[in-house]
């Protein structure tokens, strides 16, 4: 400020020299003014006692005086040069204009640019954008090294849009299938040992496969001999008949009906077809109930187990004596 007076007290001084200096050489003197009037004077009188031949002339021609002029117009003087004074006051006001121009307002403060530094790298930040927290400005890039959440496929800093699945935050495009590694659509995700599956790879890699196709069981299921069955699935693995009445029959890890189950076993009765599930007599590679190993003649039960036999038929001896005789 006292640098800012002295140069107001010396440009006054100066102003004030040059306009006394101005008016002294455009005002003349007393002396000046009268010899200009006494010369007019000379001339006056001269023109009085002096005398001209006065000749008449005439023409058709008038001309008549223009009675309109021309205005011209001022010229504009040229301003007054600057004093010394005056050009570094110039430069003293535009200095100051420009400091008042370069002030950053921020966080609720005032500051100079040079001092408006991010928090963790102190590189000046300037009018460029920052973010805030507790109170401390940051540079875009430590703000989001320090602080922004991170994709936890690829550790890096998660800048615009975050995902959150499995407790953990993503980029987007890196939230995808372990096992097919495409992005997630409508229909979601399945997760398995803290990784994330379509639900076409994880039907296929974890769901339990049918005991009969061994296409993954989605919905309703049967749980029959340790695994589980598409109820269309569990039917007799000879007739494909399905279990109207509960109860199957297993051989070799394969559900079957009665029927086909003693068919498989050789346990059906020669005599009548039908399954043995009690006592049976084993005769010419086959098995009978007891009741049905009879004569094939007279029809009587061989009770005893003594036949004969004639062209794969049991006989009691008295038939075959009679039908075969020696």
């Amino acid at each position: 400020m006292e640098e800012l007076d002295a140069l107001l007290e010396e440009l006054e001084n100066s102003t004030l020299q040059e306009s006394d200096e101005y008016f002294n050489t455009a005002s003349p003197s007393p002396d000046q003014h009268s010899r200009k009037e006494k010369s007019l004077a000379d001339t006056s009188i001269q023109d009085d006692t002096s005398s001209f031949p006065v000749q008449l002339v005439y023409t058709t021609k008038i001309q008549e005086p223009n009675v309109y002029s021309e205005v011209q117009k001022p010229k504009e003087s040229p301003p007054p040069p600057k004093t010394s004074a005056a050009a570094q006051l110039d430069e003293l006001m535009a200095r100051l204009c420009d400091m008042q121009t370069k002030v950053i307002h921020a966080l609720g403060q005032a500051w100079h640019p040079e001092h408006f530094i991010c928090a963790h790298c102190k590189e000046e930040i300037g009018s460029s954008p920052f973010f805030e927290r507790s109170g401390l400005a940051y540079c875009p890039k430590d703000y989001h090294h320090l602080f922004s959440p991170r994709c936890a496929y690829c550790a890096a800093p998660i800048l615009e849009k975050v995902l959150t699945a499995m407790n953990q935050t993503w980029h987007p495009e890196h939230f995808f299938c372990a096992h097919c590694g495409e992005v997630f659509g409508a229909e979601g995700f399945h997760e398995k040992d803290q990784k994330p599956y379509c639900r076409k790879d994880f039907l296929a890699m974890f769901s339990p496969k049918c005991g009969g196709c061994n296409r993954p069981v989605l919905e309703n299921y049967l749980s029959a001999m340790d695994t589980v069955w598409h109820p269309e699935c569990f039917v007799c693995g000879d007739c494909f008949s399905g279990f109207s009445t509960g109860s199957f029959f297993e051989l070799d890890g394969r559900p079957f009906c009665e029927l086909h189950y003693h068919q498989r076993r050789g346990t059906l009765c020669h005599g009548c077809g039908q399954p043995i599930t009690g006592r049976c007599i084993s005769a010419m590679g086959y098995k009978f109930h007891p009741e049905h190993f009879v004569c094939a003649f007279c029809l009587t039960q061989l009770s005893k187990g003594i036949f004969r036999e004639q062209n794969d038929k049991t006989y009691c001896q008295p038939c075959f004596n009679k039908l075969f005789p020696l």
